[in-house]
């Protein structure tokens, strides 16, 4: 079987190396980038690092309006999907990657497979959430991190050929942070290139959601926060927020935060598993400090992930910094027994069904 496969971000990378490492055993997979992150710490370091295969194609597609740049993804993937006669589109999350992917693939009669299905933010003010439905409703199958993430499939009549196989990006937390013990924090970097020494505690923040950057004052009471702890903050920044953090600290004495470029994969998960505590906008970095019994506050008006909400464990807070204090000072209660993220072998069951469904 012919798998065309879409990335562009670099939580798609990091399913990406867990999902093509499994899927090449029996099936052949072209690889397109679409370079939504381009940047080489966003991107190149995680192909390296992560030995996933080098890009079949790379679009070098980035920055401009959301309608820009879907439409110039789109128009590219469409032109690769004619060239491939790829047998399906596989894609992952929900970026403009993975829309414009499964539209090009849907309008030329390709299945689209989608791989973390049906996570719903309800809030169609969120960009990732018009993408994902978007996308759910136009793929052949569908794969469901979550039970939760069934269950919205199943609400929206999308329970046929939608399943529930667990999460990517637990098997590669698993799987890497072996890696991770041994790599340790890499090469850091501040925003002016000099390295950076890591101190022996301190807390991991990231933050690059458009809802708490694209207002100077929100990202402000974020930081503002973060400059009162009880030990230094490790903030790398995404290159879209360089310019804004940039004049934040010239106007602001945040001399309680190390702001550093973007790293690597293993440096980032060796962060997550050593920070005292975590503050992050980001999906992927909440489930992570999840994985490794962090407590995290997350910094969205609106549940990413339902799961990693309980017991204290992951706490929504609005960009406000005595809200954010506060609840970071609350107490967690980790239970054991509660893994409602499967068991760390998603990969292995979707190429299972994949097989089974394609009849390859």
């Amino acid at each position: 079987m012919k798998l065309v496969t879409v990335v562009g971000a670099r939580p798609q990378f990091i399913k990406a190396a867990v999902g093509s490492r499994v899927l090449r055993k029996e099936h052949q997979e072209i690889l397109v980038h679409t370079g939504q992150h381009h940047d080489a710490n966003m991107s190149d370091v995680f192909f390296a690092e992560m030995d996933i295969p080098r890009p079949d194609y790379n679009l070098g597609i980035a920055g401009g309006t959301h309608g820009s740049m879907t439409g110039k993804m789109l128009m590219a993937i469409e032109e690769i999907l004619l060239q491939e006669k790829p047998d399906a589109l596989l894609v992952y999350g929900d970026t403009n990657s993975t829309m414009a992917a499964a539209l090009a693939a849907v309008k030329l009669h390709i299945p689209v497979i989608h791989v973390e299905s049906g996570n719903r933010f309800h809030t169609l003010e969120s960009p990732e959430e018009v993408n994902r439905i978007v996308t759910d409703h136009v793929s052949t199958l569908r794969f469901a991190c979550t039970r939760s993430a069934l269950e919205s499939l199943c609400k929206e009549d999308l329970a046929e050929n939608s399943y529930l196989v667990g999460d990517p990006m637990f098997d590669a937390f698993l799987y890497y942070s072996r890696k991770a013990e041994t790599a340790g924090f890499g090469d850091v970097r501040d925003l002016e290139g000099s390295s950076v020494q890591v101190p022996r505690e301190f807390y991991y923040m990231t933050c690059h959601r458009q809802e708490n950057t694209d207002d100077p004052e929100k990202l402000r009471q974020i930081l503002m926060a973060m400059n009162r702890l009880d030990a230094p903050t490790i903030y790398p920044v995404h290159p879209r927020n360089h310019r804004t953090v940039q004049q934040l600290k010239q106007e602001n004495a945040f001399g309680n935060i190390l702001f550093v470029e973007p790293v690597g994969y293993l440096s980032s998960i060796g962060f997550v598993r050593q920070a005292k505590k975590i503050v992050t906008d980001s999906g992927g970095v909440q489930r992570e400090a999840f994985f490794a019994g962090k407590k995290c506050i997350t910094v969205l008006d609106f549940e990413v992930w339902p799961e990693t909400i309980r017991d204290g464990r992951n706490v929504l807070a609005k960009p406000c910094c005595e809200e954010i204090l506060t609840k970071l000072g609350q107490e967690q209660h980790i239970d054991p027994a509660y893994q409602p993220f499967g068991d760390g072998h998603s990969a292995e069951k979707m190429c299972r069904i994949i097989h089974s469904c394609f009849e390859v």
